[in-house]
């Protein structure tokens, strides 16, 4: 079996290799903007990621490769867009979203040094009885953190992983379980970031963005149907693909496994006078200010209503906003507590860095991916792959579910998606047709199915960050789960598009998930 699988890697670092050469002596021939072939550097980088688990190196790869397309394989344009497109415009793209990881990174520290993290999981071990219940509890924490994604993923992850640690649930576990509750709540939630930024790409289409939003809610069986399945296998107490062998390595003791990480919360020094309201304070403090935030930007103060605010929004300057303000209240609070000192504060300030510097680094080469891909126009060639398929009017919405994973999947932006894919979707359908609200709901699904999946994706690396987990691992795993989950999906499209019923197909979804996830455990039985 390990010769087999040796084979399969050896082999798909080949077809890499033979791929990239054949793109750039194309490249080199004329442009490759709007084909096919603006896959290719996303392709690159999540097959040798997957192949590697070294998943630095081979986005910086997939980045060069790109670069080179883009710019003809002209060597001076390749670097410059390599430099000035790729690598700087990600950093002042996504710096706010950096200052953010940042002091999310000391507020753990300081909860950590306080002991606020350690009296929660002292709480938890007498409260919480079971692995079962210590999944079901941090499904709920995501489910009611539906703000934003970035903000669930790190906020969940800090507050429940002294539990499923107590609970021997391994870091790859708590990662599906984290990222599983952030883009699909958030994608069926009206007031959350992602509907904001479904509401702004729909405009000027001559539909309402939010109504369009809410009436797609009931189709979006990815988002919802990912929520029945964490509740099933939680309930049914079984894994399967690799996440199992990470669940027994977690029973004997190996919680997480090829930790990315250059230190863990257990290696530090904390207060064993602090009390589970030191980490409940902090916690509340950073919501409520970060919330604040982003409907404050959003204009809240000059007018605008909270929805409105919301769909204003800049969850990039937002977010640090409000992190940055619960930052200085909690310092405050643990001073005027004091159950740790101010020499302690500023010890946490670089420790709370270094514990985001590989979150950090994912998510720059990611966006830089993200940036000389869309500079080969991967826009165009989705269009025109959507408008021969035009014909088939009651499969089309499984058809759009479909390139729209592959297209998150390949760019790592559920966001990136809505706004190539809302125009297209909006101009094929009539207004008032049923089909028109399937056919969106298909699209966010799929969006959200993509980026839950990709390497490449900034909610993966940020769940991975939550964690405390190897990037790689928490793909590898997370993936069988999101693929089931998919599958399922892309069969409610086709179901719902005739019976145009959004009752009837969810039931008939949730039926199927529940059943499959019984065949497979009778199965995963057998062979045991």
């Amino acid at each position: 079996m390990k010769s087999f699988v040796k084979i399969i890697k050896i082999f798909v670092v080949a077809a890499v290799i033979v791929m990239s050469v054949a793109a750039l002596v194309f490249a080199f021939q004329g442009s490759l903007a709007g084909t096919a072939w603006a896959m290719l550097p996303p392709i690159v980088a999540i097959a040798l990621a997957l192949v590697t688990k070294e998943v630095y190196s081979s986005l910086f790869i997939g980045i060069v490769v790109g670069a080179f397309m883009a710019s003809g394989t002209k060597f001076l344009p390749s670097v410059d867009m390599l430099v000035s497109d790729g690598l700087i415009g990600a950093v002042s793209g996504t710096a706010g979203i950096f200052v953010f990881l940042v002091v999310l990174g000391i507020i753990v520290a300081l909860m950590n040094r306080a002991g606020g993290s350690a009296a929660f999981g002292r709480w938890a071990q007498k409260n919480i009885k079971s692995k079962t219940g210590a999944c079901i509890a941090t499904f709920c924490l995501g489910v009611l953190i539906f703000i934003d994604d970035y903000f669930n993923c790190l906020t969940v992850g800090s507050v429940m992983r002294p539990v499923t640690d107590s609970h021997k649930i391994s870091r790859v576990k708590l990662a599906y379980l984290i990222d599983a509750t952030a883009a699909p709540v958030c994608m069926i939630a009206p007031v959350s970031s992602w509907a904001a930024a479904v509401s702004e790409y729909a405009e000027g289409t001559g539909f309402s963005g939010l109504e369009l939003f809410i009436k797609s809610i009931p189709y979006n069986f990815y988002s919802i149907l990912t929520l029945v399945f964490i509740v099933a296998i939680s309930i049914m107490k079984f894994d399967y693909g690799s996440m199992k062998i990470f669940e027994i390595k977690a029973e004997n003791g190996d919680l997480i496994g090829n930790s990315d990480f250059a230190s863990d919360e257990e290696e530090n020094k904390y207060n064993e006078n602090g009390r589970v309201i030191d980490l409940i304070i902090p916690v509340l403090f950073l919501v409520s200010f970060c919330i604040f935030g982003l409907v404050y930007i959003g204009g809240i103060l000059s007018g605008n209503s909270f929805v409105d605010a919301f769909a204003g929004t800049d969850a990039t300057v937002g977010l640090p906003w409000g992190s940055i303000i619960a930052l200085v209240l909690i310092i405050a609070y643990y001073l005027a507590r004091r159950i740790i000192t101010f020499k302690e504060v500023t010890e946490c300030i670089p420790k709370g860095f270094i514990a985001m510097v590989p979150a950090i680094l994912i998510l720059t080469f990611a966006t830089a991916l993200k940036n000389v891909t869309n500079a080969l126009d991967i826009s165009t060639f989705v269009n025109a792959s959507l408008e021969n398929a035009g014909s088939l009017q009651y499969f089309l919405p499984a058809i759009i579910f479909i390139i729209a994973c592959i297209l998150a999947f390949s760019t790592g932006t559920s966001w990136g998606t809505f706004g190539i894919l809302i125009p297209i979707v909006v101009a094929i359908f009539p207004a008032d047709n049923e089909l028109m609200y399937i056919a969106m709901s298909a699209c966010l699904a799929g969006a959200v199915c993509g980026d839950h999946c990709s390497p490449i994706s900034d909610t993966t690396i940020m769940s991975s960050a939550g964690a405390m987990c190897n990037h790689v691992d928490h793909v590898s795993t997370q993936m069988p789960y999101a693929i089931t989950v998919a599958c399922i999906s892309f069969v409610c499209f086709i179901l719902a598009a005739f019976i145009q019923n959004p009752w009837i197909s969810l039931a008939i979804g949730a039926v199927l998930t529940v059943g499959t996830l019984f065949i497979i455990k009778t199965l995963t039985k057998k062979k045991a």
